[in-house]
C-alpha cells in the first residue's frame, strides 16, 4: 500500500531525511516515531506527494506518487500535525468543501458525516465558524473531513494533540477497526502508549534515518530485551541519559 525506496531530501547542506526504506501493508497500522525535528512530517509530506523528494521514488496503492496525481490522491487522506483550517468557514461549510472534494455522494457523505461527528460529540458547533473554534474542536473537525471518504490509506501526523480523552479514544478505536476491514494507516505520535498498543509494525527515525523497524516483540529481542516501547525509544535515539536525569531531578 505504501512503499518508499531511497527516499531522501535536503535543503542546501542539511539532509532532513536520509535513504528512507519502506514497505507498508494493506491492513496494517504502521506507527513511524521520533523526536522533534527527527524528519517525520518530511517523510509523510513526500509520501504524500505534497513534498518532491531530492532522491528516491513513493508508490502508493502500486501508482508513483508526484505532486500531480490528482486521482490517487482522491484514495488517500492526510491530517497534519497543527490544524489549520480556512477560519471564515463554518464546520458545516469545512465539511462539504471536503466532500466535493473527494467528489462524494450524497448518501454517503450523509452517513459518513453523521457517523463521525456523533463520535467526535461537535453536532452542536457546526454551524459556527471555524475561526472561534478551540483547537482540539479544530482537530476533530479536520480528522472528520480526513476520514468521510473512507480513503484506503490515510496518514495522520499527530491527531491526538489537543483532543480530550473521549475523543483520543474515539479515534483509536476507530483506527483499529479501520485497518481490521483491509485499510492502511500511517501515524506518527509521541504518545508513545498510544503507538504501543495499536501499532502493527513501529518505525523509529532519528536524524533523518532509521534506527528501528520491526514489531514491538522484534525490537525487543535485538534491544538487550528492553520491553516497553518507552526504553527502545529512548535506547535507540541516544536520549535516554537525558531523559534519566530530568527524572532524577523530579
Amino acid at each position: 500500500m505504501i512503499t518508499a525506496i531511497n527516499l531522501s531530501k535536503t535543503y542546501g547542506e542539511k539532509t532532513a531525511v536520509k535513504n528512507i526504506n519502506i514497505e507498508v501493508k494493506k491492513g496494517e497500522l504502521f506507527a513511524y516515531l521520533g523526536p522533534n525535528g527527527s524528519g517525520k512530517s518530511t517523510t509523510i509530506k513526500m509520501l504524500m506527494g505534497l513534498l518532491e523528494p531530492t532522491e528516491g521514488s513513493v508508490e502508493i496503492l502500486g501508482e508513483p506518487m508526484d505532486l500531480n496525481n490528482i486521482e490517487l490522491k482522491r484514495k488517500i487522506s492526510f491530517v497534519p500535525d497543527t490544524p489549520d483550517i480556512i477560519g471564515k468557514l463554518t464546520g458545516n461549510e469545512y465539511l462539504n468543501f471536503v466532500a466535493s472534494v473527494y467528489k462524494m455522494e450524497a448518501n454517503e457523505y450523509e452517513k459518513k458525516r453523521t457517523e463521525l461527528v456523533d463520535m467526535f460529540e461537535l453536532g452542536n458547533d457546526l454551524g459556527t465558524l471555524v475561526e472561534e473554534y478551540s483547537h482540539g474542536m479544530r482537530q476533530k473537525l479536520v480528522v472528520i473531513g480526513a476520514l468521510m471518504h473512507s480513503p484506503e490509506v490515510i496518514f495522520l501526523d499527530e491527531p491526538n494533540v489537543g483532543l480530550d480523552p473521549k475523543s483520543n479514544r474515539e479515534l483509536k478505536n476507530y483506527l483499529t477497526d479501520y485497518v481490521k476491514k483491509g485499510n492502511t494507516v500511517f501515524l506518527t505520535t509521541h504518545t508513545l502508549s498510544l503507538a504501543e498498543e495499536i501499532a502493527d509494525r513501529i518505525c523509529i527515525i532519528y536524524k533523518g534515518e532509521i534506527r528501528a523497524l520491526g514489531t514491538l516483540e522484534e525490537l525487543s529481542a535485538g534491544l538487550d530485551g528492553l520491553k516497553t516501547l518507552e526504553d527502545i525509544f529512548l535506547y535507540v535515539t541516544g536520549e535516554e541519559d537525558a531523559y534519566e536525569e530530568e527524572h532524577s531531578e523530579s
